[in-house]
């Protein structure tokens, strides 16, 4: 039995639709999903985030450079305590970044990261970090921002990866813009 005009209009009206829903709940499911996926695969030098460090080290020694920077326009000072450490694999290490306001004005600060080489993103693991939370610095004032780390043993296994010897761990400082500095700081009315 053959479906009428009408009816055939109504089904392509009715998935035509439906494929708009769909396209449109994906596009706000995009951001988590790729997080979830970069959190999950280490892509684009994402890093692990971990409790705490592994109960036992390999003896093979990672070298991790430390690397900072502002946004255009941003006036801190931005710096890593010291340019590189050398760790056992598996090893819990606390290095530390110091950020200074030499401006006249407040400024409230969030940093992105990454690793490189891309493929030891997903052995790096954050125990502690600065990254991502507001650091709100007065005029002239500097703060210590430290980072606790350990690169996976695990890298020894991944045939992409097991012959990387160094790794470096890069922070950007953006300025969070006055307005929702404001906003973000502002008590919430219960």
């Amino acid at each position: 039995m053959a479906m009428s005009e009408d009816r055939r209009n109504k089904v392509v009206a009715w998935s035509a639709v439906g494929v708009v829903v769909a396209m449109v709940g994906l596009s706000f499911a995009s951001v988590p999903l790729y997080d979830l996926f970069c959190k999950t695969t280490g892509f684009g030098g994402t890093t692990q985030r971990a409790e705490s460090a592994p109960q036992n080290t390999v003896n093979r020694i990672m070298t991790v450079r430390f690397n900072a920077d502002v946004a255009q326009g941003m006036t801190w000072q931005f710096k890593p305590a010291q340019r590189q450490v050398k760790v056992k694999l598996g090893e819990e290490t606390l290095i530390h970044y110091t950020a200074h306001n030499p401006g006249t004005r407040p400024i409230v600060g969030v940093a992105t990261f990454n690793v490189v080489p891309d493929q030891a993103g997903v052995y790096f693991d954050k125990i502690a970090c600065f990254c991502f939370d507001e650091q709100r610095l007065e005029p002239g004032q500097t703060a210590d921002l430290p980072v606790s780390f350990f690169v996976d043993p695990a890298i020894l296994q991944d045939p992409n990866a097991k012959d990387v010897q160094e790794i470096t761990l890069s922070y950007t400082f953006f300025e969070k813009p006055a307005r929702q500095a404001a906003l973000s700081s502002a008590p919430v009315a219960r």
